[in-house]
């Protein structure tokens, strides 16, 4: 008996670290956001996992990186009007940004060692954690690739890398939950019938969040600023003008926005008709609360995206249905776990 509550305390102590590793994450993706929605992600031309986390201090500091800044493309193609007290408004995002990311790499590490000498992750388990600490050091580097696409010629990453580091990090937010899961509900039995289901609707979910990525990489949303029709189209002229047909889906902004306006259509009436007809069947309390709030966060996540369409994708409600898509995810992966695990 005291063993298990030793094992069990251990468990607890574990899941809440990577909790908050979650709510790190879940910040820095947010943040993410802002600082590409204000124009902050190429302020910063250089990149120092060591030294960078240490801004600029003194006048010559600023003025020397000021004078880095105005080598890029950013500067001498679009900000070419800025002074040192303009450039430092959208370096400190950008610099927040990657501090964020050192000090999430930090509360991962640092724990990390204190469990593992504890004991309280055993050596068969330690492959998950050594590989959530590969892939949040591959994305640090994924960041930094993708902000070289911008400092070349065109002041703008590439969608593809953009796409790629969004995912990323949604990647690594869902491994840390799913396994904190696991040790905050440790029994498992058969897996209820709707398990597949919810698997399918959360992939669902998972492929409109990519294509919302292209949109951002894209600034696809600064085009049909309307809705249900794009302007005065169903279906907007052009959106199959590139060669080979198959390329208008990640480069052609009508194509990009286009398809994500189909799939979250897709997925709020998945999700409905996924509520509606769980309605019919017993699941525990537990799992009835997720389902209800799968379907709360899909319609507010389906409200936010149209008005940030309509409104020419203002900072503040953008950020928002970013943060509201993470959300959604996080709802759809607790749901999957509990009946994936039996939790009927």
């Amino acid at each position: 008996m005291l063993a298990e509550n030793k094992m069990l305390t251990a468990n607890l102590s574990v899941a809440k670290w990577l909790l908050l590793c979650c709510f790190m994450v879940f910040i820095m993706v947010i943040l993410g956001g802002v600082t590409r929605l204000t124009g902050s992600g190429l302020s910063m031309v250089d990149w120092r996992p060591i030294m960078g986390a240490i801004p600029p201090i003194s006048t010559e500091d600023w003025l020397n990186t000021f004078e880095m800044y105005k080598q890029s493309p950013e500067f001498l193609k679009k900000n070419s009007y800025m002074n040192v007290y303009d450039f430092k408004q959208i370096f400190w995002l950008e610099y927040l940004h990657r501090l964020l990311g050192r000090l999430i790499g930090l509360a991962f590490f640092i724990p990390l060692i204190f469990f593992i000498f504890k004991g309280y992750i055993k050596n068969k388990e330690l492959p998950k954690y050594f590989l959530m600490l590969i892939l949040g050091g591959m994305q640090g580097l994924l960041g930094w690739y993708m902000v070289k696409s911008g400092l070349v010629d065109n002041p703008a990453v590439s969608q593809y890398r953009l796409t790629a580091h969004l995912s990323s990090a949604f990647l690594i937010y869902s491994f840390m939950l799913w396994v904190a899961l696991n040790l905050i509900y440790p029994k498992k039995t058969i897996a209820h019938v709707w398990s597949k289901k919810t698997q399918a609707l959360t992939l669902l979910i998972i492929i409109t969040i990519i294509s919302g990525g292209f949109v951002a990489g894209l600034k696809a949303g600064k085009i049909y600023n309307t809705y249900p029709m794009m302007g005065e189209y169903w279906v907007p002229p052009g959106i199959f003008a590139l060669k080979p047909l198959w390329l208008n889906h990640f480069e052609n902004i009508a194509t990009v926005q286009f398809n994500h306006r189909i799939l979250t259509l897709i997925t709020f009436l998945s999700v409905g008709l996924y509520w509606f007809r769980a309605r019919r069947i017993e699941f525990s309390t537990r799992m009835r609360k997720a389902i209800n709030a799968l379907m709360h966060t899909t319609i507010l996540q389906f409200i936010l995206g149209i008005s940030t369409l309509i409104l020419y994708v203002p900072t503040t409600l953008a950020a928002a249905h970013q943060a509201t898509a993470m959300l959604l995810l996080t709802v759809a992966l607790y749901l999957c776990h509990g009946l994936t695990r039996g939790d009927n």
